[in-house]
């Protein structure tokens, strides 16, 4: 017995020496009292000789929120490259007379553009200049009056509703924009409320873009607070929007930002309203196709084409979606896989290219993708799958153009105070996701002393906040930074 208890004791002990650095954080960070009662995934590899560094329930697919964008973005970029564009494309119908009447229509039909009037690419509060642009473009080719409609085509991109999994508190909110065939302005809202002292009710006072038949119930109080705590909730193409919570007290202006309630039908009316500022009327006013269930025409034979405008490229946008975790961008990209893959621009047809590609170069088992931005709490992935994607784009050719839209610890994006001042800072490139009990990073480290490391870190249902939880995965990146 005591010769057994020895040998017992002796692999304990070498054991605790044949652990490195990584491999006893992980362990120290799964027993913190924080975890009780979460689940982690985790793991770390040297990309160049494959040797596993560490790793903690690696298969165990968990929620992780935003890193599910390193799904969409990589899919996009090799599948239809970094300069591909989509193009939305002005039509018109009928003929245009002596008079420069156009006796027809003008037709805007749909790419799926979500970089039209970004404010990601246009100089603040001129997002709409591409309005007067258009505008322009009708006047030089003899155009000054409009017997009929503006009429707005997103068709091929369907019209359903928000990705299976979104919660309806996300949706009325900026950051729960859905992506349709036509979209403009981040497909967004600004309300802009007066507050009062505090315990006092709030005032709205304007709404840009102006939202036709609006019904806005505004509930928000004036509060002793230093930031924005309301929200604003309402489905895709209702016009019943709710805000409420609390704002600073005594702001003459304070603006919060919902989603747009019909993305398609609004880019019509602004045209339009553009279109009359320029002395350019247009009788028959706005129109869309979902809202007037018109007949689509066939483009080529039945219209003249008068324009068209190309989209930022797919580089530009993965980047966006990456750096600043644009919800709207990555559930584009999906989009614009299925659309240009199969002509069919709906979130479902994207995520099947998605999951076509990815079937034979990672293991997919129990992998479950529901949208392209991670705002779905139905997604599962594991460390396992984001570590094999990250791999297999370590050796694509695109992989210089795909790390360049991951965020750069302590440097910017959505990780600019990720290991701020220690060793990570500036060598790891990573992909973030956060939910209220969900922390998630994915991306590679570039260690000093030379290696290639991809990492995952998933952690959901801890008990403490999304900082504190971050601190304590930091320890475990400058670990990896200096192995």
């Amino acid at each position: 017995m005591q010769i057994y208890a020895f040998l017992i004791s002796i692999f304990f002990i070498t054991s605790s020496f044949s652990q490195n650095i990584v491999e006893k954080l992980i362990r120290q960070f799964q027993s913190d009292n924080v975890n009780k009662n979460g689940a982690i995934s985790f793991l770390a590899l040297d990309i160049q000789t494959g040797e596993k560094i560490a790793q903690l329930n690696p298969t165990r697919a968990l929620t992780c929120a935003s890193v599910t964008k390193l799904f969409s973005s990589a899919t996009a970029l090799e599948v239809l490259g970094g300069d591909k564009t989509t193009k939305t494309s002005i039509y018109y119908s009928g003929k245009i007379d002596s008079q420069l009447v156009l006796n027809g229509d003008i037709w805007i039909r749909g790419g799926g553009d979500v970089t039209l009037g970004s404010r990601y690419f246009s100089i603040q509060s001129e997002e709409l200049k591409f309005l007067t642009d258009w505008c322009d473009s009708l006047i030089r080719k003899g155009i000054r009056k409009v017997k009929g409609s503006v009429v707005a085509d997103g068709s091929e991109f369907g019209y359903s509703s928000a990705p299976k999994g979104w919660h309806e508190d996300d949706i009325g909110n900026y950051y729960g924009a859905i992506p349709v065939g036509l979209n403009f302005y981040d497909n967004l809202i600004k309300v802009s409320l007066k507050t009062g002292v505090v315990g006092s009710k709030s005032y709205v006072i304007d709404v840009f873009p102006f939202v036709p038949n609006l019904n806005l119930i505004n509930t928000v109080i004036s509060a002793n607070v230093s930031s924005d705590e309301s929200s604003i909730s309402g489905l895709p193409y209702s016009l019943n929007r709710k805000i409420t919570g609390r704002l600073p007290a005594n702001q003459n202006k304070f603006i919060v930002k919902g989603s747009m309630p019909d993305p398609e039908y609004m880019l019509a009316h602004e045209f339009v309203r553009f279109l009359n500022s320029k002395g350019i009327t247009v009788e028959g006013g706005a129109k869309s196709v979902r809202l007037s269930q018109l007949t689509i025409p066939k483009y080529d034979r039945e219209l003249t084409l008068l324009f068209q405008h190309e989209s930022k490229s797919i580089r530009e946008i993965a980047f966006w979606t990456n750096v600043k975790s644009v919800n709207l961008y990555a559930e584009g990209l999906v989009k614009l896989l299925g659309y240009f893959t199969s002509g069919n621009g709906t979130t479902e047809a994207g995520l099947e290219v998605i999951r076509d590609f990815w079937k034979d170069k990672i293991n997919t088992i129990n992998l479950v993708l529901n949208d392209g931005s991670g705002l779905s709490r139905m997604n599962a992935i594991s460390a396992q799958h984001l570590c094999e994607l990250l791999k297999f784009m370590s050796i694509s050719s695109n992989f210089d153009l795909f790390k360049s839209t991951l965020p750069i610890a302590g440097k910017n994006g959505t990780i600019s105070t990720l290991c701020k001042g220690g060793s990570g800072e500036g060598i790891i490139y990573a992909k973030s996701g956060t939910f209220k009990t969900t922390k998630s990073l994915a991306g590679y480290v570039d260690s000093k002393t030379g290696k290639k490391i991809a990492f995952a870190f998933v952690v959901n249902n801890f008990n403490c906040s999304s900082k504190q939880i971050t601190n304590k995965m930091e320890k475990i990146l400058n670990a990896l930074a200096e192995y």
